[in-house]
């Protein structure tokens, strides 16, 4: 007889009760323990539901399922205190078709879910023998005696309990098991049990590949161990055995190296493991690896105490490097404060500079003034974080990152490490690298630096790291906030030429094995190398140019006993016609045109600005690949000729023509604020039909009060000038502060025009004079109140 009413609930974290079925239960949550209680005064009758997250608490009836089976207790052990073993026995698949309200046991009102037989008789007799089939076949793959359990199964005769008796002994997924309690389908839940029953056999059969061959593995390792230890005591018996084992060794090592606690208590545990492990086993040679990185490591070895000599690391640094005055004096000022404080602390900076510069080269030459060893990190594409860090030793082939792998290499902890190329780093799925480069460049870090494979903190401290970048823009602003940064820019022409003299041509004729008594090369020649066949900021180009120059003259060498002169004429007849031509002296100028000043990743350079009009509407034309930054400078450069059209050109009617603004070198992206007074002056040059000279050039913005503001890349900007032949350059006076950086010979070639207003920008470059323009003239007198906003008030 089925019983009626409501039923005490009792939720299930792990498993799933069938009817049919007897199960064994702990029960010892609260809510369980009064349910049970609660059973006991309705005749051990219970609902059994499976909660729909096992991880969490059961708070209310949403979280369980609402199919389940209701169960008679069969037996109970325990006390309410310390929890209940119940075995229970399904006997009907119920549904909650709703809760007693307001009490502190679920209780839940069902209806009874029979099995609806979809299939006809002979259909159920070739499902009951599949499913029999499956359930011994996956009992002869079980370790252990499952005989009397096929038995079992062999004497069940009805289809639905076998498929309920197959879902609870196997281990299927919980979702799973709720799903076939729910299938009332009979054909589709035997259908679908045996997919799963398949699933599970397979499984099984591969577990059992697995446990023989490891067993088989296990008995050869053993064999060999016993062997092993055989000939070892043989040998000892013979004399022959090695007084110190590879344990000793290595014990021995750690004592010596002074580890800090912490990389002393792993190779102390990494030692143990080394003990008991076969050598023959894998694990033995990643121990061994680990063990011998970290006793390679310099953890307490520095370089060897000498007093800083200022005058000779003065020496040093400007036999390697001519000029960058900027940077030396930087160094200087830190050797002098180890000097002072007697410490090795380690300095973080960062060289910004174009290509060619000798970023790299001044790191080395910084090492070799310090007395310290120098080490090289090139980080340009890097896009592995492992790559900084290291891999963690669980994976095979696992190495340390790039910085300890470095430090091991220099063999001292206070070494100069120059990071290359710090603003090529890129990400990928393997990590930031550059996220990883903040604990090596943080001085509150890297004190306890952690590289995976280590597995132990490492003092970065005393380190010196000197970065390198062509460009800030891709450098994370947290990683940038942690370097001090020291701007390299390009060298001028009479640079270029100490340099070519004294570094880079005797080292051409030494890399060919030529010498000074066999080739050499005028000034002239140089001079014309430097501005015609080469245009970068630094002097990389230069030097492979001097080589083609030892190369085109090698045969002559061989042929002459004389010495060998390479002037102007040798000079284009290796090269050919001029690449590049820097005056503009000689260029026609014409209204519309003026030489503005860009900064570009490589140095300074110049940049002409052509305007011309067209039969239109007064619209504004741009071409030349301007982005959004210069365009906006052209419109504010439009708005401001158009308020002073009456004072620059009264008979002048703009709206009957459109203004075309290009810039040449279409094919190059041109941006920034800068050229903002070079617009203007195109177009005023362009409406007063006034040339501006060609050895005048310009650059700052400008604002729509008319105000000359600052711009950055004065040095360079003033480089590229002198380099073009310009004498003449107007700027805002607020830039006047960055003449300081410029080198003499440079400043004294060229005369500077500071302004702070476009009408002073106008009179400098077009001899207008605007000192009685206002803003009335646009409006008229009777609008000036408008314009003053007088009439606001209220």
């Amino acid at each position: 007889m089925i019983p009626t009413g409501s039923f005490p609930v009792l939720p299930l974290k792990n498993t799933v009760i069938y009817p049919g079925v007897t199960q064994a239960l702990k029960v010892g949550r609260d809510k369980s323990l009064r349910a049970v209680d609660l059973a006991k005064e309705k005749n051990n009758w219970i609902f059994t539901l499976t909660q729909k997250n096992p991880e969490k608490n059961v708070e209310n009836v949403d979280d369980l399922h609402d199919i389940g089976t209701l169960c008679k207790i069969e037996s109970i052990k325990g006390n309410h205190d310390s929890g209940y073993f119940v075995v229970v026995r399904g006997y009907y698949r119920m549904k909650a078709t709703s809760f007693r309200p307001e009490s502190d046991v679920f209780e839940a009102f069902v209806e009874r879910l029979d099995d609806v037989i979809d299939a006809d008789k002979v259909t159920q007799a070739a499902l009951l023998s599949s499913l029999k089939q499956v359930s011994k076949e996956v009992l002869q793959l079980i370790p252990g005696n499952t005989e009397s359990v096929q038995e079992v199964v062999d004497a069940i005769e009805d289809l639905s309990l076998l498929s309920h008796m197959a879902a609870a002994n196997s281990e299927i997924a919980l979702e799973e098991k709720q799903k076939i309690l729910e299938m009332t389908h009979l054909r589709i839940r035997i259908m679908h049990l045996l997919s799963l029953l398949n699933d599970f056999k397979e499984n099984l059969r591969v577990q059992q590949d697995i446990r023989q061959k490891l067993t088989s593995k296990i008995g050869a390792n053993q064999r060999d161990h016993i062997l092993r230890e055989q000939m070892k005591t043989i040998k000892e018996e013979l004399g022959e055995g090695d007084d110190t084992s590879i344990v000793d060794t290595y014990r021995k090592k750690i004592t010596e190296v002074g580890l800090a606690n912490e990389a002393l208590e792993l190779a102390e545990l990494q030692l143990k493991k080394l003990e008991n492990t076969n050598s023959q086993s894998p694990e033995y040679q990643m121990i061994r690896s680990h063990l011998d990185f970290m006793l390679a490591l310099p953890w307490n070895k520095s370089s060897p105490d000498q007093d800083i000599d200022l005058e000779d690391a003065k020496r040093i640094l400007d036999e390697d490097h001519y000029g960058m005055d900027k940077i030396k004096k930087r160094i200087l000022q830190h050797l002098a404060v180890l000097k002072i404080k007697n410490e090795k602390k380690g300095s973080i900076l960062l060289f910004v500079g174009p290509p060619g510069v000798g970023k790299t080269s001044l790191g080395q030459s910084v090492a070799k003034a310090l007395g310290k060893k120098y080490q090289r990190i090139s980080l340009g594409g890097i896009r592995d974080e492992s790559e900084i860090r290291g891999h963690r030793r669980t994976y095979i082939g696992a190495l340390p990152g790039r910085i300890l792998s470095a430090l091991k290499k220099a063999g001292e902890n206070d070494a100069v490490f120059v990071l290359d190329e710090i603003d090529k780093l890129s990400r990928s799925y393997g990590g930031d690298p550059s996220a990883a480069m903040l604990e090596v460049l943080d001085p509150e870090q890297n004190t306890t630096f952690a590289d995976h494979y280590l597995e132990a903190t490492f003092d970065l401290s005393k380190v010196m790291f000197i970065a390198t970048a062509n460009s800030l823009d891709t450098i994370p602003l947290p990683l940038l906030d942690r370097m001090e940064i020291i701007d390299l820019s390009g060298y001028t022409v009479a640079e270029k030429m100490h340099i070519a003299k004294n570094h880079l041509w005797p080292k051409q004729l030494k890399e060919y094995g030529l010498t000074k008594d066999q080739i050499e090369i005028s000034e002239q020649a140089l001079l014309k190398l430097i501005s015609h066949y080469t245009r970068e900021a630094g002097v990389r180009d230069l030097q492979r140019k001097l080589g083609e120059v030892c190369r085109a003259r090698a045969e002559n060498v061989l042929k002459s006993s004389e010495v060998i002169k390479v002037d102007l004429l040798d000079i284009e007849d290796i090269f050919g016609s001029e690449r590049f031509t820097y005056e503009v002296t000689d260029q026609l100028t014409t209204p519309g045109t003026v030489t503005g000043l860009a900064w570009t990743p490589v140095g300074g350079d110049i940049l002409f600005i052509e305007t011309a009009l067209v039969p239109g509407k007064g619209d504004l034309i741009l071409t030349g690949q301007l982005g959004d930054v210069m365009k906006e400078s052209a419109t504010i450069a439009k708005s401001l000729v158009k308020a002073r059209l009456h004072a620059l050109n009264p008979t002048f009617d703009l709206s009957r023509y459109d203004i075309h603004i290009h810039l040449p070198a279409g094919a190059i992206p041109k941006d920034g604020p800068s050229a903002g007074i070079t617009l203007l002056t195109s177009l005023a040059s362009l409406v007063t039909r006034t040339p501006v000279s060609s050895k005048l050039a310009m650059t700052g913005e400008i604002s729509l009060r008319g105000k000359v503001l600052p711009v950055g890349g004065i040095k360079e900007k003033v480089i590229a000038a002198h380099r073009s032949g310009v004498n003449k350059i107007i700027m805002s006076r607020r830039n006047e502060k960055d003449l300081k950086d410029v080198p003499e010979d440079v400043k004294s070639q060229i005369e500077f025009t500071f302004v702070e207003h476009i009408n002073e920008v106008l009179s400098a470059a077009l001899n207008i004079d605007l000192t009685n323009w206002t803003e009335d003239l646009i409006y008229g007198q009777n609008d000036s109140d408008l314009h003053r906003g007088k009439t606001l008030q209220s």
